[in-house]
């Protein structure tokens, strides 16, 4: 299978990140950031901030997201919405679910033209998130959070966080979404940097299940599902339509179809203005204070080389849905330490992969024979 010639991604990102700061005041067990409260004097400031937004625009990107860390910490929050509002952005925030996220914080974030507002919730239960997210009350503020943008007129999502300890909970956080009224349901698997660890990583015999899971659920509920370091759920649905025709795609809205990777329609940019494949992905392609970031999406050799599914190694790279799905790259760097690697939560076999992986272990075989041996 091949991506269309409008879904690879080689001019700009389908989606652009800025990591507006690392300060948070929660303590989850899984940040990517390692967030801690203060914030770093050499974030990007108001005017950088701007500059980038602006940026964006120019470059026809059609989502940008500000996430941290928690936004909510930066002062100048309403003047970078305002802003993004201005120069034409589709706007979506991912405030942490603190105390410093008031009503009148909301309301003020509707007025100055927020698209979306999306909440991480990690179980259906308020104990079971609260020990997850390192504070008492988290949940309870989150479910808060989201009635206020829903009375202010802001569509809302809920962010999940799936690991080995939450996974077999994944089907009860249905009624919780529906009841709380948000159009969308994005799924994160957890990859291993910052302060995540590989233990937390559930089996990929897990995961599948999951992603059947999740596609039953967007047939059946009135909001869309997405994943986030899962792209092998596009396998899943592509299968569900081959086999039963375009009622698999129910719920998705589309975004599911919408070919996203590492690098490959997403752009990361942490607060300090380095650029990433994604905030998974911890691998520094170049500062905006020094490059147009665009260029930097457009012309780093990694990012070119995400955008290449012929280019995976291993599993992925002998899968016939590789271009569809890609495997995540984040987490294939994690564990292997090539971004190029197989996607190790994949429970996929791919057709005639087991005569392939034999030849490869043949060949590994058959140089090392010929390699000579030294003596101690």
């Amino acid at each position: 299978m091949h991506d269309s010639p409008g879904l690879k991604f080689d001019d700009r990102p389908f989606i652009a990140i800025w990591e507006t700061t690392q300060a948070c005041d929660l303590a989850c067990r899984h940040c990517r950031a390692s967030a801690h409260p203060g914030r770093d004097s050499d974030e990007l400031d108001t005017l950088e901030g701007k500059r980038l937004l602006t940026r964006f625009a120019d470059a026809h990107v059609p989502l940008v997201v500000l996430t941290g860390g928690d936004p909510a910490k930066r002062p100048d929050l309403i003047e970078l919405v305002r802003h993004a509002k201005s120069v034409g952005l589709t706007l979506g925030l991912t405030p942490s679910a603190t105390p410093l996220v008031t009503g009148e914080l909301v309301a003020e974030l509707a007025a100055a033209g927020l698209s979306r507002l999306a909440v991480s919730i990690d179980a259906p239960d308020a104990a079971t998130h609260d020990a997850f997210r390192g504070v008492e009350g988290s949940f309870d503020l989150a479910c808060r959070i989201l009635e206020d943008a829903r009375r202010h007129g802001i569509a809302t999502q809920i962010n999940t966080s799936i690991h080995s300890g939450n996974i077999d909970a994944l089907a009860d956080m249905a009624p919780l979404v529906r009841e709380l009224g948000a159009v969308l349901f994005s799924v994160f698997f957890v990859v291993p940097t910052g302060r995540a660890e590989a233990r937390m990583l559930p089996t990929p015999e897990r995961v599948e299940t999951a992603l059947e899971l999740l596609a039953d659920m967007a047939e059946r509920e009135p909001f869309a599902v997405k994943t986030t370091a899962a792209p092998h759920y596009r396998r899943v649905l592509a299968e569900r339509k081959r086999a039963r025709g375009a009622a698999a795609e129910h719920g998705t809205h589309g975004r599911a179809g919408v070919r996203v990777n590492d690098g490959r329609g997403f752009l990361f940019v942490s607060h300090r203005g380095r650029v990433f494949p994604s905030g998974f992905l911890p691998l520094d392609c170049g500062s905006v204070r020094e490059r147009d970031v665009m260029e930097i999406y457009r012309d780093h050799p990694l990012f070119q080389s995400l955008r290449r599914p012929e280019l995976l190694a291993g599993k992925c790279g002998a899968c016939e849905w590789a271009a569809v799905c890609g495997g995540s790259r984040a987490r294939a760097y994690a564990v292997t330490g090539d971004a190029l690697e197989w996607d190790p939560l994949c429970a996929y076999v791919p057709r005639g992969y087991a005569h392939y992986a034999r030849d490869l272990e043949r060949r590994a075989q058959a140089e090392a024979r010929a390699l000579p041996v030294l003596s101690a």
